[in-house]
């Protein structure tokens, strides 16, 4: 496994389309899990590149994988990051999950928030593998939300 062909890039508002396209294949496998759509499946992509930074994994030319973020005062967060279906079980979610850590200490915070659906629980493990904890759980339209955070060191 070599990820040595994976560069980052930041979205432009003409990548609203591709991105949306990848989101929604790449969650489109939690539908029957949790019998709808999840939220970022329904998130309107041309406004949220317009408003959040996008970091976007291309592979030749291709996008292969996402991470949305936003600078809170005391912590990053990570509103989406997904990998697109034929690209993933190659460590492009990782490389993702390090430029988040990576962006965070640039901009002097020293933590990590996000959240994802419990019954998502390769996500929740993902997570949790790359130093995440729980820190709550709350119900949200008939299954859990689970809020995840890690302190960097």
């Amino acid at each position: 496994m070599t990820n040595s062909s994976i560069r980052f890039r930041p979205a432009e508002r003409a990548d609203a389309a591709a991105i949306r396209d990848i989101v929604r294949a790449a969650y489109a496998k939690w539908v029957p899990v949790i019998g709808r759509e999840p939220l970022p499946m329904r998130a309107d992509y041309d406004k949220a590149v317009a408003e959040h930074p996008f970091d976007l994994a291309i592979e030749g030319d291709r996008i292969v994988g996402m991470l949305e973020t936003t600078l809170e005062d005391d912590h990053l967060w990570i509103e989406n990051v997904c990998v697109a279906p034929q690209a993933q079980g190659r460590g492009i979610g990782r490389l993702l999950l390090e430029r988040a850590e990576e962006k965070a200490r640039a901009a002097g915070r020293r933590e990590l928030r996000l959240l994802t659906n419990g019954a998502f629980e390769a996500n929740v493990s993902l997570y949790r593998k790359h130093g995440y904890t729980i820190d709550r759980e709350e119900p949200f339209m008939n299954g859990t939300t689970v809020y995840m955070s890690k302190r960097l060191a």
